[in-house]
């Protein structure tokens, strides 16, 4: 089977923008031609890939699934776009980061601002992913430097793992906040906020109170950490967080207190061991990981 890129790019963008309009307009071609696109395609596959619900056009399951694979190929051909255009306008480079959703609402953008104080001319490439997909994308070559949480699923990478100790974040009115420290034994019945059973710090916790012999009481299920904040601030439960995603945020309606036994996060910072990193990557690379060292728990400790 052969399929035509242009094809697979007018299937990422009705995707995207939902409409044959949309696509139209973010490609730069006409509606009809993306309609033939679309036609080629569905007839090579031999898939029904949209079904039509007013006026938009909603991906099918199978669509679903291609879309996944289709992303990184799009992907990785605007970031040729960019480096070409770079490279046309003799840019002094690109910075390209990936890190997850708790570091993204507030201290990669932080670090990348100062960072890019001093380079005026630095163009920057940043996305917030899950860490499956972050891996995926510096293995492609489409991202020079990501963060993501163990553990790494391709034995390709030069990597930094740092530990970061979670924190309780209950509501600020919790008559728990009298308590300097916060063990299972205080929160029998208390109900907690968690991630999804497949993250560690869910299976950590779920650890960390049958070694106590405390039952352990989930109220909300979620997938992302500020998700799961949302509704402490909500005095929905108690959660532990990340520190990343408790200190940038600045709506309030929480307090926070050391949890014992320590339930940790592990991150790693990770690059491509086929390629070396850009001077400037190196750069970035070395503020990165002096920025998370103050957020990691000792080795041993």
């Amino acid at each position: 089977m052969s399929l035509r890129f242009r094809q697979l790019q007018a299937f990422h963008a009705i995707v995207e923008t939902g409409t044959v309009t949309g696509a139209a307009e973010q490609l730069g071609i006409s509606q009809p031609g993306i309609s033939n696109l679309l036609s080629q395609l569905e007839r090579q596959t031999r898939l029904k890939l949209f079904e039509r619900s007013k006026g938009r056009l909603v991906p099918t399951p199978e669509a679903g699934v291609l879309f996944q694979e289709v992303d990184t190929v799009v992907r990785g051909l605007d970031h040729v776009a960019q480096a070409v255009s770079d490279l046309q306008n003799k840019q002094a480079g690109q910075l390209q980061v990936a890190s997850p959703h708790a570091l993204s609402f507030g201290f990669m953008p932080k670090l990348i601002a100062r960072f890019a104080k001093d380079r005026p001319d630095m163009s920057i490439s940043f996305q917030s992913q899950y860490s499956t997909k972050i891996q995926e994308w510096v293995l492609a070559g489409l991202f020079e430097i990501g963060v993501c949480e163990m553990p790494l699923i391709y034995d390709a990478f030069d990597s930094h793992v740092v530990q970061v100790e979670t924190l309780l974040a209950m509501p600020e009115d919790s008559p728990l906040a009298r308590h300097e420290v916060l063990t299972p034994d205080l929160l029998v019945g208390e109900p907690f906020i968690v991630m999804g059973p497949d993250h560690m710090t869910h299976r950590r916790t779920r650890e960390v109170f049958h070694t106590a012999g405390v039952p352990w009481r989930t109220k909300v299920h979620t997938h992302l950490f500020k998700n799961v904040l949302s509704f402490v601030q909500e005095g929905m439960g108690v959660a532990l967080l990340d520190p990343f995603t408790l200190h940038f945020d600045f709506e309030g309606g929480f307090v926070t207190r050391p949890f014992r036994p320590a339930v940790l996060l592990d991150l790693a910072v990770i690059t491509s061991r086929a390629r070396p990193l850009s001077a400037l990557g190196r750069q970035f690379l070395d503020m990165l990981l002096d920025e998370l060292r103050l957020h990691t728990v000792p080795q041993g400790g």
